[in-house]
């Protein structure tokens, strides 16, 4: 089964994963680093996070799970970093209007 998941960290940043195996303890490649900078050594003692799945499928190509997860970061906006440990797609800048 390969699905799209969302993780929730306690402070409420979210990352949006793909697995193509469905692996049930697999949690994603987020950076490690940018997670502990939110928090205390203190915090990190007692860490509980949530996994929810957010879509599966059992015949959809890789092709077409890597473009579902790209439309579930920006759904969600997990690549905003006060949002989300998500760093691709990049966020877009908004256009300057021409004077």
């Amino acid at each position: 089964m390969k699905v799209i998941y969302k993780i929730t960290y306690p402070n409420g940043k979210i990352y949006i994963g793909k697995d193509l195996t469905g692996t049930l303890n697999y949690f994603g490649s987020a950076n490690s680093k940018l997670i502990e900078q939110d928090f205390t050594p203190e915090e990190q003692r007692d860490f509980t996070i949530r996994k929810e799945l957010l879509w599966e499928s059992e015949t959809a190509s890789d092709t077409a799970v890597n473009q579902k997860e790209v439309e579930f970061i920006r759904q969600y906006s997990s690549n905003n970093p006060a949002i989300g440990y998500n760093r691709w797609p990049t966020l877009q800048k908004p256009q300057q209007a021409s004077i």
